[in-house]
């Protein structure tokens, strides 16, 4: 934190601010930042309530604007995730998928379809002893991923796209294996972490590089035995 930014580690399950799509929730990142601050917050971009990781607000209006506008046009920004998906994907690739704006984020009545572009990199393949569809185990995989646009649910939207979902995701994955898993592991939650984000400082222009460690529960994937596809 400075005079312009704060930067918070976000936990999977909290929201980043009220919303009455979900209005049973009741711990929100934003107001729980402004009590211990004590100070107005501005959120500058958004992580899904099942993700976790690297959250930056601004400290005041202009700083918001600014970092809003950067945001937008991806300009100057590199953002890095960790997932873990199902099947075994390519080890790296591009996804250019073009994606239709979600029913809730549309701006004009009209259908908007705008370019989307995602790289991934496979870190590590693994089975998880769950017969799925015939087979005697579910193969998974541990992926880095980098969105170069900033579309909404665009990583998640873009897994499934190439037929791997992100392991946990309710919206965009498979029910029955996420259910399965989640009693593997004895842990629900979208497998999405925002591992970092490079950015210039809105005021200095320095480069930026936060970064958030791999949740506690990332280890529960070590267990599995590694594999080499052949």
């Amino acid at each position: 934190m400075d005079d312009y930014l704060a930067i918070v580690n976000k936990p999977a399950g909290w929201l980043v601010h009220r919303t009455p799509l979900d209005k049973g929730e009741t711990r929100f990142v934003l107001q729980t930042l402004r009590d211990q601050i004590g100070q107005h917050v501005w959120p500058v971009h958004r992580l899904d309530k099942g993700t976790s990781g690297v959250l930056l607000f601004a400290l005041d209006a202009d700083t918001a604007r600014t970092l809003g506008q950067a945001f937008e046009s991806g300009q100057g920004l590199q953002k890095t995730y960790r997932a873990v998906v199902r099947g075994w994907p390519l080890p790296e690739g591009l996804i250019d998928h073009p994606l239709k704006r979600m029913p809730d984020d549309m701006r004009t009545e009209r259908l908007e379809v705008q370019p989307a572009q995602s790289r991934f990199a496979t870190l590590r393949h693994f089975e998880l002893p769950l017969p799925q569809q015939g087979f005697a185990s579910t193969r998974c995989a541990e992926v880095t991923l980098e969105p170069l646009t900033g579309r909404r649910h665009q990583l998640r939207r873009h897994m499934k796209h190439i037929a791997h979902p992100i392991i946990g995701d309710a919206t965009h994955g498979k029910g029955p294996l996420n259910r399965a898993v989640a009693d593997l592991v004895g842990l629900q939650r979208l497998w999405l972490h925002a591992e970092s984000l490079e950015l210039p400082h809105p005021v200095s222009g320095q480069r930026l590089h936060l970064a958030s460690p791999l949740p506690s529960e990332w280890e529960l994937w070590n267990s599995f035995k590694e594999h080499t596809p052949g």
